[in-house]
C-alpha cells in the first residue's frame, strides 16, 4: 500500500484552510486551481473548513493546522496521530514547514 504524500491536492487543501479568511481573490484563484485538481464544491467547502473526506488528508490538516497555531503540546498530539495513521516523519516535516510558509505574507497563491 502506498503511504501518504503532500500532493498538490493536500497543498491547495492546507493553503485554503490556512487562508479561508482571505480576501475574494485569492479564494476565487484557489477555487479555479482545486477544480483543474478534480476537487468538488464539497471537497473546497471541507478544506476551508479544515476538514477533508479523506481519512489522510484531513490528519494532515489538522496538523497544519496546529503547527500554524505553534502550541507545541497540540503540534505533538497531532503529528503523533500522523504517525501513528502512516503518515511518515519526513511528510509530517513537510506538511509544517508548507504551514508555515502559508502563514508568511510571502507566500504567492497556488
Amino acid at each position: 500500500m502506498p503511504g501518504f504524500s503532500l500532493d498538490e491536492r493536500v497543498r491547495l487543501s492546507i493553503e485554503m484552510a490556512l487562508t479561508a479568511d482571505g480576501h475574494s481573490s485569492l479564494r476565487q484563484h484557489q477555487d479555479v486551481e482545486a477544480r483543474g485538481l478534480g476537487m468538488s464544491g464539497a471537497e473546497i467547502d471541507a478544506a476551508r473548513r479544515g476538514r477533508s473526506f479523506d481519512a489522510w488528508t484531513s490528519i494532515a490538516l489538522g496538523l497544519a493546522r496546529a503547527a500554524r497555531q505553534g502550541d507545541d503540546t497540540e503540534l505533538k498530539n497531532h503529528r503523533e496521530k500522523a504517525l501513528s495513521s502512516g503518515i511518515s516523519e519526513v511528510t509530517c516535516q513537510e506538511i509544517e514547514e508548507f504551514a508555515e510558509r502559508v502563514a508568511s505574507p510571502q507566500l504567492e497563491p497556488g
